[in-house]
């Protein structure tokens, strides 16, 4: 397995990869100064390397690399303290961090992370390239669309739809639907303005 990025996301997946057996063979990263990270060697050229995960936690950055990749083969990663219903399906290329919790019917979409601690509750669909940050709450039917990001700490009630392109900021709690392309954080969670 080769890992993209090589950077504090790509520490914490070379320690997943680690604890399931799935050996690394090194990384790749755009930055020329960084030569090894952990001891694993960062190569700068992806050329005729596969399979890889992505480890780059903004998700804008994550598909632009995603794409650039070309139709290749992607690995997956799921910590062996996650626990998962036999019902959720894990799209290629997404990680799931130690402790998280994935209930009935939850969907993962492709190249998405579930971070460390993370709650999902049942039936809820994360789009592709979504980042759910450490320690969210996700409750039943909760849908977060491609390339959004929730911040850190942040509970969304049952039934809350989030939009493309969004920014859920740290701690947040939301009750009402988030539209497309905007920041947005508080108590209750408020739109802040709109992400260009």
């Amino acid at each position: 397995m080769y890992l993209y990025g090589a950077s504090g996301h790509a520490k914490v997946v070379i320690d997943l990869l680690g604890a399931v057996g799935i050996p690394i063979d090194g990384l790749v990263d755009d930055n020329l100064s960084i030569q090894s990270l952990d001891g694993f060697p960062v190569r700068h050229n992806p050329e005729g390397l596969q399979p890889f995960i992505v480890t780059i936690g903004n998700c804008l950055i994550r598909k632009r690399v995603v794409e650039r990749l070309g139709n290749i083969s992607f690995g997956m990663a799921i910590h062996p303290s996650v626990i998962m219903s036999r019902t959720v399906f894990v799209g290629e290329g997404s990680v799931i961090m130690a402790g998280a919790i994935l209930q009935t019917g939850v969907s993962v979409g492709r190249h998405s992370i579930v971070n460390t601690g993370a709650s999902v509750d049942h039936d809820c669909l994360i789009g592709d390239f979504v980042h759910i940050a450490p320690h969210c709450t996700l409750c039943g039917e909760v849908t977060v669309e491609e390339c959004s990001w929730i911040g850190a700490g942040t509970t969304i009630i049952q039934g809350i739809h989030i939009g493309k392109n969004c920014f859920i900021g740290a701690g947040s709690v939301v009750v009402e639907d988030i539209p497309d392309n905007v920041l947005a954080y508080g108590n209750p969670c408020k739109v802040i303005r709109r992400i260009e």
